[in-house]
């Protein structure tokens, strides 16, 4: 295999021998430049595997080196190396581009463990890469397709990056995919969510301790920075870290180094820093309670992940894969989706997004009779159905029962003067009762109005759970609570009653 090459650019004669000698100890060939247009001239001229570039040069910067590989030869790994302090430039240059950055005085140690993790680029990346995104991140959406390049370009990368979006929609799986995808592959992923633990644990859990160091320290402890060492260390919902917290997350990612608690010396860590919350942080900076400098540092590149209903296009897929998943063995035939069913999915606004649907359609799975989810069983709020939209389904999917031929589906809305008066059955079944199946006429009357007259300040959701709840509690009565009979006279089946039963606490 023959030696890797090496672009080493610095007007210091010392530095240079001393990156030289370092490389060459790695069997690493090296060329140097002294300057911009020595280094525009080498990168031109020559094929290398990575580039060290000081910040400041005589007829220019690193920044210039960075651009122009990044025009030029955009796959070329190069990192910087920026004078204590000066982290801002260093910043800078990730957003530009750059692979990582060195601190001077230059830690050898921490040099080489950067140029492993550089030339691991390669190496990690494969065609089988892109067909693990596409089977991870479904979606045919100009937004899903966006994102799988951009994951594919972060993945190359050192740099901080914060994942922003709403809950569900896949934050740490976007971030699982970004460490899967790069040169840290084969290190560990130790995701964290930093609003569940105790304020009192917190630099315990994070830095780790020493024994004895407090009071029911009984051995030493290992922290998350540590257990991520050579890997990602992923932050979910960082915007729940205490401020005090904040101050020595924000040195450990500045320093690249941890001080555990009774330790007296930092010790080195070699992590990509990923973090993500579903909160505002721009505002959260302005309300004092996120430290503006921190943010700088965690959102060095940032990545914005689409809600659900921004791309509708692909809820039918996201639904025939959740489907299947519900039903892993071969023998056990998962139910489809009516058509009905995928117009009601595809208006639905899903402020849960991506969990949620596994939540519904999960759901559905219970109450669903025969082989078909119908409306019925989706049991989604009229008050959260969007208007009716053109939705693009050109995706193949032999496994609904629609036949998607055509290259789009139109989504009808009924206004809601057209809609009928709740049924009791409606109430029962979460108020969906445009599309509720046959009702039985119920062989006794009831008691229960479902008229809005009784319920004052009461919110909707928790008005029609008390009727619910005194309708089912009527009929098992009245039945001696026998559920197979209740959940007759109800006109709903026996699965449903067992599943209203449990999430009412009636069971």
């Amino acid at each position: 295999m023959p030696a890797r090459k090496a672009l080493i650019i610095d007007d210091e004669p010392d530095i240079l021998q001393l990156l030289t000698i370092t490389l060459s100890r790695m069997g690493i060939d090296s060329t140097s430049a002294t300057c911009v247009e020595e280094a525009k001239h080498a990168l031109k001229h020559d094929t290398f595997d990575i580039c060290l570039t000081d910040l400041r040069l005589p007829d220019g910067n690193g920044l210039e080196i960075v651009d122009f590989a990044q025009k030029n030869t955009p796959r070329l790994p190069i990192a910087v190396i920026s004078a204590h302090g000066n982290m801002e430039t260093a910043i800078d240059a990730l957003k530009r581009g750059a692979f990582d950055f060195v601190s001077k005085p230059i830690d050898l140690s921490k040099l080489r463990q950067l140029i492993d993790v550089a030339l691991k680029i390669e190496k990690n990346e494969s065609p089988q890469g892109d067909d693990t995104l596409q089977q991870q991140l479904l979606g045919n959406s100009p937004s899903i397709i966006k994102l799988r390049e951009t994951i594919k370009k972060l993945a190359r990368s050192q740099a901080p990056i914060y994942i922003s979006g709403e809950s569900g929609t896949g934050k740490e799986l976007v971030a699982r995919l970004i460490h899967s995808q790069g040169p840290r592959a084969e290190g560990p992923f130790v995701p964290v969510n930093c609003g569940a633990i105790p304020t009192e644990l917190m630099e315990s859990e994070f830095f780790g301790h020493k024994k004895g160091s407090f009071t029911g320290a009984i051995a030493d402890k290992q922290g998350l920075f540590q257990a991520a060492n050579g890997g990602t260390l992923f932050l979910d919902e960082v915007a729940d870290l205490p401020l005090a917290m904040q101050v020595k997350l924000l040195r450990a990612i500045q320093e690249k180094a941890v001080r555990p608690i009774g330790e007296e010396k930092e010790i080195s860590i070699n992590v990509r820093i990923l973090s993500a919350t579903h909160k505002n942080l721009l505002q959260l900076i302005e309300d004092g309670q996120f430290r503006q400098d921190l943010y700088y540092r965690i959102n060095v590149i940032s990545v914005q992940i689409p809600s659900l209903r921004e791309r509708p296009e692909d809820i039918l897929m996201l639904a025939e894969f959740v489907l299947q998943k519900l039903f892993p063995d071969s023998q056990t035939k998962a139910p489809k989706l009516g058509q009905p069913a995928i117009n009601q999915l595809t208006r639905y606004s899903f402020p849960g997004n991506v969990r949620e649907l596994e939540n519904v359609l999960e759901r559905a799975v219970t109450l669903c009779d025969g082989e078909t989810i119908e409306p019925f069983d989706l049991q989604l709020p009229e008050s959260e159905l969007l208007p009716e939209r053109r939705i693009d389904n050109s995706f193949d999917t032999q496994e609904s029962e629609v036949s998607i031929e055509e290259s789009s589906t139109f989504i009808h809305h009924t206004p809601p003067s057209q809609l009928n008066e709740p049924s009791l059955n409606a109430v029962i079944t979460g108020g969906v009762s445009a599309t509720t199946k046959p009702t039985p006429q119920p062989q006794r009357a009831s008691t229960v109005s479902t008229t809005t007259s009784g319920r004052g300040d009461m919110p909707l959701e928790e008005y029609l759970e008390k009727i619910e709840r005194q309708a089912i509690t009527e009929a098992l009565e009245a039945h001696r609570w026998n559920k197979t009979a209740a959940a007759k006279e109800l006109g709903i089946s026996f699965r449903a009653m067992r599943y209203r039963l449990k999430k009412l606490g009636l069971d």
